[in-house]
């Protein structure tokens, strides 16, 4: 299994651009064939160390990860996230088998 973490820190964080974001990432789920679990969180601490989102992804390999970046439907959510956000950072890993 291949998990695929991102959390995103918002330019301009309202309820309104949360809840944007927050929407269009959970509209992936069942619409990538190869997204086998997807989950999304919200930071509550709130310290100037924190991201305002979290994104967890799971797939069953690496080529299913390649496919759901590439994917039609997830483009438009990279798209919103370039608008929305300021910085985001990522983490793909396997785990062992």
């Amino acid at each position: 299994m291949v998990k695929h973490i991102v959390m995103f820190k918002l330019a301009n964080k309202t309820p309104e651009n949360l809840e944007t974001l927050i929407q269009a990432i959970k509209g992936l789920e069942g619409k990538i064939e190869t997204l086998r679990f997807l989950e999304v969180g919200t930071d509550f601490k709130e310290s100037e160390r924190s991201y305002d989102i979290v994104l967890t992804t799971h797939f069953d390999d690496k080529e299913g990860l390649e496919t759901y970046s590439k994917h039609e439907e997830h483009l438009p959510v990279l798209a919103l996230v370039r608008k929305l956000c300021s910085a985001s950072i990522v983490v793909d890993y396997k785990l062992p088998e």
